[in-house]
């Protein structure tokens, strides 16, 4: 898995990746009440706000971390809201992207760095 400074976090599956927020950005915002997923077919470009996230706190904007196409929703989370905060690494995540540029992956965080990161 790769990582952003916004808290996305992106896991690449030969030219797929499939994106999410991370477990620390899902603590910060509490649980989540409302989603709204981009659309399948849609094309993004890296750091493009791609989801709208609402919790009990606040809400939130999320970013694409690579360039792209849409490919895939996580449907469940329509009906299921709970797998996003209870599980937002795995079961919870938001969309699939097809990459355009595999070096844009370069650019994120590994874990290690991420961990430094939320821990300053």
């Amino acid at each position: 898995m790769k990582y952003t400074d916004s808290h996305e976090w992106i896991d690449q599956q030969n030219q797929i990746g499939v994106v999410g927020i991370t477990k620390y950005a899902q603590k910060e915002l509490g649980e989540i009440v409302y989603l709204e997923l981009p659309k399948v077919g849609q094309r993004v470009d890296l750091g493009e706000e791609i989801c709208v996230l609402e919790s009990t706190k606040a809400a939130s904007d999320i970013y694409t971390p690579v360039s792209g196409k849409v490919v895939e929703v996580n449907t469940k989370l329509k009906e299921d809201l709970s797998l996003l905060n209870e599980d937002p690494e795995k079961l919870g995540w938001l969309f699939k992207v097809e990459l355009e540029d595999l070096s844009e992956l370069e650019l994120l965080y590994d874990h290690k760095q991420y961990l430094e990161l939320v821990s300053s």
